[in-house]
This record gives C-alpha cells, sequence and structure tokens, in this order.
C-alpha cells in the first residue's frame, strides 16, 4: 500500500482562456503519464512570482503565452502519484489569456492539447474543485473586462 504524506506541497497552475464569439474557451492539456485531461501546472520557481511560473508552466505543457493574473482564481487539492507514495498538494489557478500559440514547444509531443468550452472542460477534470474552478471562469472573466 502507497505511504501518504502529511504535508501538503505548494503548486501553482495557469488557466489558459480565450474568448471566441463571445464565449469562454479553456485549453485543457493531457498528463504525460495517465494521459487524462487537466491544466498546465507545476511547482513554484526560485526567483520566480507564482504568477509567472504558472504563465511559464503553461508556456512549456501547453505552448500558450498570454496575460496571466497576479492573484489565482482559486485553488484545489489532488493526490501526486509518486513511486512509493502519494503527495497531498495544493494547487493556485491563475486565469492565463492566451493571445498566442506556438508552433513547437517543450513539451508538444508528450502532451495533447484541446480547446474545450467551459462546461466541456469542467467535465474532462477528475478533481472536483477544479471543476468548480473552470465553471467559475466566465464570471471572473466579465469581472475582469468591467474593471478595464
Amino acid at each position: 500500500m502507497p505511504q501518504i504524506s502529511k504535508d501538503k506541497l505548494s503548486q501553482v497552475a495557469a488557466l489558459p482562456f480565450r474568448i471566441r464569439d463571445g464565449r469562454v474557451e479553456v485549453l485543457l492539456v493531457t498528463s504525460r503519464e495517465t494521459k487524462r485531461w487537466l491544466i498546465p501546472k507545476g511547482w513554484p520557481m526560485k526567483g520566480k512570482k507564482p504568477h509567472k511560473a504558472a504563465a511559464q508552466e503553461a508556456e512549456e505543457e501547453a505552448g500558450v503565452k498570454g496575460e496571466i493574473k497576479n492573484k489565482p482564481l482559486g485553488s484545489y487539492d489532488y493526490w501526486k502519484r509518486r513511486a512509493a507514495h502519494f503527495d497531498l498538494c495544493q494547487v493556485n489557478v491563475y486565469p492565463l489569456e492566451v493571445s498566442k500559440q506556438l508552433k513547437s514547444w517543450r513539451e508538444k509531443g508528450q502532451r495533447q492539447a484541446q480547446w474545450f468550452d467551459v462546461e466541456e472542460a469542467a467535465h474532462q477534470v477528475l478533481e472536483p474543485a477544479l471543476a468548480d474552478l473552470i465553471r467559475s471562469l466566465p464570471e471572473h472573466v466579465q469581472l475582469l473586462a468591467a474593471a478595464e
């Protein structure tokens, strides 16, 4: 039976989105091992603010660039599978409005990336709290637009 660590680890993630025909769409990527749909995420990076690290993950894992907000939309927890145990991770999620999709990027051959409408994206991910964050995105985007 795998061991479970007691400490919660911290990760950062980008929630890449675009607005098409007045509707919010979300970009999901597959994990390298299990091929399930998720958002680009990784560990905090020394010397980088958390939202900048999340933006870098989005570029490396999904090949997208854009404007990332410095305040998280929210967070979700998940169990990260390790060789001999699982770690509980809390992931802070930063909205990233995609302005550019690169032709090639670091993990292009290792992952699939696909645009989904919000409800379909929420159905594709396994973590209920991440699905809730995805569903909250259109309202959040409207609030950001109203503030500008």
